[in-house]
């Protein structure tokens, strides 16, 4: 089953090609992917990187956290779940008056 990493500290000029090459030397890449700024377009220097299987991703953040990519010293770990937004919550947003 394929895990999810959570790469940070990337250069804002690392491309997901780059990501993807820098993974590969641990195993096979299902997905390298690279969080951008919607208003602005520029990268928010991190991403996450999917490996295929569990081996390959704890040899990937074994070979790459701490390592320098991009003249940046990277965070590589295990991805968390996205805590999930209840939009009638006491956030703010719309319909919480």
């Amino acid at each position: 089953m394929a895990k999810k990493l959570y790469v940070g500290n990337l250069s804002y000029n690392t491309s997901e090609d780059g990501l993807r090459n820098l993974f590969s030397n641990f195993g096979s890449v299902a997905s390298a992917k690279i969080i951008f700024d919607r208003e602005t377009g520029n990268s928010k220097g991190f991403g996450f990187v999917e490996m295929s299987t569990d081996e390959e991703a704890n040899a990937a953040i074994a070979g790459t956290n701490g390592r320098e990519f991009d003249g940046r010293q990277l965070r590589v770990n295990e991805a968390m779940d996205k805590p999930r937004r209840d939009r009638n919550s006491d956030g703010g947003g719309y319909g919480s008056w």
